[in-house]
């Protein structure tokens, strides 16, 4: 058993409080930007640099809006009463994240045409990458963790901090948060053991997608959250309808590329 006492507070610049939570989140973006300035120098030189800072110009805040939203809309019973904290506070959801970021370069790719599958493909392990970390903020913090674990169970971890996020204090839980970076590191190997293996451009995106798809859905099972419909959460509903849509799009997509390029699909 892993006892967690720290304070989820990292520093403090006069009122304006640091939170690890913020601040691993921050750290993972910087490590997705860095990852796709580097692929795209080694993989696309004819692709602008300035065109990636574009990008994240446009990707990062519609990531942000779209991760309140959901986190929002989970919510509502709460919001819908206290609708002056609608915008701003605590409060995000990856997936709203991961979904308002590729809606937002997906747009902005119409008005500067470019090969967006080609660019989702080199940004997949990054985003892995990003992800993972911003879990560990998760993990500092004390939310997103998972329920009670037995105590014999030698990696569960317990919240001391006062001033934790967690929903179990002092008590043993399992650390989902934990499970999660192990899976996005495995999931982030997987990927890169596939990278220029898959036709056409933006399959690799689309297999991450629908890899983590599953896996959201699966640890929803062992997640404390409220019940979004049918009795899962709203992460597990997301999932299953972005699973669905990513298998779809995978065997549409291949289909079509197999016969434009007139040969035969030897899967």
């Amino acid at each position: 058993m892993i006892e967690i006492n720290i304070d989820p507070v990292a520093f403090a610049i006069g009122s304006l409080e640091i939170r690890w939570y913020g601040l691993m989140i921050a750290i993972g973006v910087f490590v997705l930007v860095m990852w796709t300035l580097w692929q795209v120098k080694k993989h696309w030189p004819g692709f602008p640099p300035d065109r990636v800072l574009a990008l994240a110009i446009v990707g990062i805040p519609s990531a942000i809006i779209f991760s309140r939203l959901i986190h929002v809309i989970d919510r509502w019973e709460y919001y819908s009463q206290y609708p002056g904290q609608i915008i701003g506070g605590e409060g995000l959801t990856i997936y709203g994240a991961i979904l308002g970021a590729v809606l937002g370069t997906w747009i902005y790719s119409r008005f500067k045409p470019f090969n967006w599958g080609f660019g989702a493909d080199l940004v997949a392990p990054g985003i892995m990458l990003a992800q993972a970390i911003g879990r560990v903020g998760c993990f500092i913090n004390g939310c997103c963790h998972g329920p009670e674990a037995p105590t014999s169970l030698p990696w569960s971890i317990v919240y001391l901090h006062p001033d934790c996020a967690a929903d179990l204090r002092n008590v043993p839980v399992h650390p989902t948060q934990l499970y999660e970076i192990i899976f996005l590191l495995f999931l982030f190997a997987f990927i890169m053991l596939l990278k220029g293996k898959l036709k056409p451009d933006g399959s690799l995106f689309l297999v991450y997608l629908g890899g983590y798809s599953l896996w959201r859905f699966s640890i929803g099972f062992l997640r404390i959250n409220e019940p979004f419909l049918f009795g899962m959460h709203q992460a597990q509903v997301i999932g299953i309808v972005v699973l669905i849509i990513a298998i779809v799009l995978l065997i549409y997509r291949r289909v079509r590329w197999v016969k434009a390029a007139k040969i035969p699909d030897e899967e």
